[in-house]
């Protein structure tokens, strides 16, 4: 008896730790993305810049273990392969173009909150693509979105209207990351995580850092704060922070990261409150209160569908 109590606490323990692990590192992966919003503000550059610096840090990291331990991997991808992801990379760096800039014109509250509409977007696509109706639910959501959006925008209105601009940027952001998802999901299932990424990384530093060197922009004299930011946004933001949300996809289903990734906007708000005296408006704060029901129960939703 004696043995059999010791096999199964050995189970409930294995099994409890096989729960917490990847709820801790989906945890530090938003404390390690909200983070993102911060270094932006932070580094004293053009957000072209930035982003050439952010993805051309994160590829030198990526792609050389890639190209090392998955070069197989890439002979057997066609042309058309290699365009798509070609194409999604591109997607990537307009999305990272948007949403740097975003933030020198809108909130960091408003600005991750528009940004994290991707899912949104994606049902969206995915819809007028042909992958499928939009349900009933899927109307609400986007309904939703729309009302919480021009909410955020009303309350910017009142605030600035540069924030305006801003708050166009992140959507225009939110609209660029969900064709990257679009353009790269069958590419995807075709190649493992890291070889994906680094094909993508790689393509969105190359187009940032010719966008970079074509419009004469200063791309160095910096200051460390502005160097440690660069590091910063590469390292803890982009690998780290990306990278624990793929390792989690493997272990939760993808609505349900959709929705702990809700806590980004709310990480960096208080980040950017703290940091820069940074406060939002009652109409903002409602309107962003409606995006996030609205892309949490679209998550939710997506989850049961598949179930």
């Amino acid at each position: 008896m004696s043995g059999e109590r010791t096999r199964d606490f050995r189970a409930m323990r294995g099994l409890r730790r096989d729960r917490i692990l990847p709820a801790v590192v989906l945890t530090a992966g938003v404390l390690c993305v909200c983070t993102s919003a911060v270094f932006v503000r932070l580094a004293e550059a053009h957000p072209i810049v930035k982003c050439a610096y952010r993805l051309g840090i994160a590829s030198l990291i990526i792609v050389p273990p890639a190209l090392l331990m998955h070069w197989r991997d890439y002979t057997t991808l066609t042309r058309k392969d290699l365009a798509v992801g070609v194409l999604s990379g591109f997607f990537l760096a307009l999305h990272f173009a948007a949403w740097i800039t975003s933030l020198d014109y809108t909130t960091v509250a408003s600005s991750l909150v528009l940004v994290n509409t991707a899912p949104v977007w994606v049902a969206l696509i995915n819809a007028l693509a042909g992958r499928g109706m939009p349900t009933r639910i899927m109307l609400v959501c986007i309904t939703m979105s729309i009302i919480g959006t021009s909410m955020v925008g009303y309350g910017d209105i009142t605030f600035s209207g540069r924030a305006v601009y801003g708050d166009a940027l992140a959507l225009a952001g939110a609209v660029a990351v969900s064709l990257y998802i679009f353009c790269g999901g069958e590419l995807r299932q075709k190649l493992g995580l890291l070889p994906y990424v680094a094909i993508c990384y790689g393509t969105a530093a190359v187009v940032m850092w010719i966008a970079s060197l074509s419009m004469g922009l200063a791309m160095r004299g910096f200051s460390w704060t502005t160097w440690g930011s660069f590091v910063g946004m590469a390292v803890i933001a982009q690998v780290c922070g990306h990278s624990c949300y793929n390792w989690a996809l493997g272990r939760f289903s993808t609505g349900t990261v959709s929705i702990v990734l809700l806590g980004e906007p709310v990480a960096g708000s208080l980040f950017a409150y703290f940091m820069f005296n940074e406060t939002i408006t009652p109409i903002n704060l409602a309107g962003c209160a409606v995006l996030m029901f609205s892309i949490a129960l679209l998550s939710a939703k997506s989850d049961k569908q598949r179930v």
